[in-house]
């Protein structure tokens, strides 16, 4: 019997697609899952859906609840993440509303920025601690990491921790498929390629029958009626070349060309949507609020096997039947110029012998380089929570481009210490 370890468990919904997709998946319907969080409530929850999801197809799978981390970890064969250390209140709200007051202004911040720096510091401490309990009860089992931001966590647990692991994210196996829906062109047929970082992973090729589809896409991009949801995403691709894997108001914050308070007037014109984020959580919540009653009552509940890649993985790896994901995994010479020590997202092959990811050699120089003004706040923020050393952290944020466009040196010192006094208690110490 195959055990998966859900860690971050009472994210319902997400636990319900991800571990439905396994009890409908043959050779992993009859899995032990093994749900873990510290929201026993919300546990609780995800335990009932489950269950009803798992009845109403078969019985096969054994579904347990554990109050125990590490007695969830124990043997596990597969161990998926989707924590949220400090969650929406009170950590997320405090990433948003104490750069306000320094005149920084976010729309995800879960990525990089400061938001996304704070958001690694808070997360690392804790899927490294989960790593090492992996090391003690389940060392050969896979770590799917899905918690933000994705490169930084993932890059903590490969240099912090022997266990295998890979991190996923839907936005690669999305991107051809909405940005051809905005534009009224038909996927099939099409054969494409992506590779870059997280976030901003760069189509870099995309053809029909041989014929390149670039000049097309970019014709119909550019004649959309303006405002629209793709104007930032448009705009690189209009000046960089190349179309991003990530929505227009996660790049906005990864760039310093688009949220700048000396020019106000560009949240208009490229249709940026600030602290939209916070909104997301906000109308998450109060979804949840009117729907969890008739979701845990459903003793019909059913299930479609969704787009994201655990399932498949985890299917490869019993069956040894071929399967190509986009992985964020260490980039051991993968593209060629980007800096080995950095996670790129790349495709990999997924057999028995797990995740095997393809090279792609040099990428376009320019995108390189807008990848490398993100990889160095990552790597300065993987150094800030291996050492504990503050002076890493304040680099990181001096290096962030939205951050630095926009603060001075002193202010950026500032309210780093502003956030690691609020994040008090979901910090460690910094020397």
């Amino acid at each position: 019997m195959t055990k998966i370890t859900f860690i971050g468990a009472g994210s319902t919904i997400f636990a319900k697609n991800v571990l439905g997709d396994c009890i409908l998946t043959d050779v992993l319907k009859d899995s032990h899952i093994a749900l873990y969080d510290i929201n026993l409530q919300r546990l609780k929850e995800s335990e009932t859906i489950l269950n009803n999801l798992n009845k109403n197809y078969g019985g096969y799978a054994t579904i347990e609840i554990y109050n125990d981390r590490k007695e969830a970890l124990r043997e596990a064969d597969y161990v998926i993440n989707a924590i949220q250390v400090g969650g929406y209140k009170p950590s997320t709200v405090i990433d948003f509303e104490i750069p306000k007051k320094y005149g920084l202004r976010q729309t995800i911040a879960d990525t990089i920025g400061i938001g996304g720096i704070f958001r690694g510091l808070r997360t690392i401490p804790l899927v490294l601690d989960i790593a090492k309990e992996m090391e003690e009860v389940c060392p050969e089992a896979l770590f799917i990491n899905y918690s933000n931001p994705m490169a930084i966590v993932t890059g903590a647990i490969l240099k912090g921790s022997f266990i295998k692991t890979v991190g996923l994210c839907h936005s690669v196996q999305v991107c051809v498929k909405d940005l051809f829906k905005q534009i009224g062109l038909d996927t099939e047929g099409v054969q494409w390629k992506i590779a870059g970082i997280n976030h901003m992973a760069w189509l870099l090729e995309i053809t029909k029958d041989g014929k390149n589809l670039y000049p097309e896409i970019k014709k119909r991009a550019f004649e959309r009626p303006i405002p629209h949801g793709n104007m930032v995403r448009y705009e690189i691709m209009k000046r960089f070349g190349y179309y991003v894997t990530e929505s227009s108001n996660h790049l906005s914050e990864y760039t310093p060309y688009f949220i700048k308070s000396k020019y106000p007037e560009l949240i208009e014109k490229f249709n940026i949507s600030l602290d939209e984020y916070i909104r997301m959580c906000e109308e998450q919540i109060e979804r949840w609020d009117k729907i969890n009653k008739d979701l845990l009552n459903n003793k019909n509940l059913v299930h479609e096997r969704s787009n994201e890649y655990a399932s498949y993985i985890l299917e490869s790896m019993e069956t040894d039947k071929p399967f190509r994901i986009h992985g964020n995994v260490m980039n051991t010479g993968l593209i060629t110029n980007l800096p080995q020590n950095a996670v790129v997202e790349v495709p990999c092959l997924v057999d028995k012998n797990g995740i095997n990811p393809c090279y792609v050699g040099n990428i376009p120089e320019q995108c390189a380089a807008l990848n490398r003004t993100n990889i160095n706040v990552q790597l300065l923020t993987i150094e800030a929570a291996l050492t504990r050393k503050k002076e890493y952290i304040y680099q990181a944020a001096m290096l962030d481009p939205h951050t630095s466009s926009e603060l001075s040196i002193d202010d950026i010192v500032n309210l780093c210490d502003d956030l690691i006094k609020a994040h008090n208690g979901y910090l460690p110490t910094y020397k």
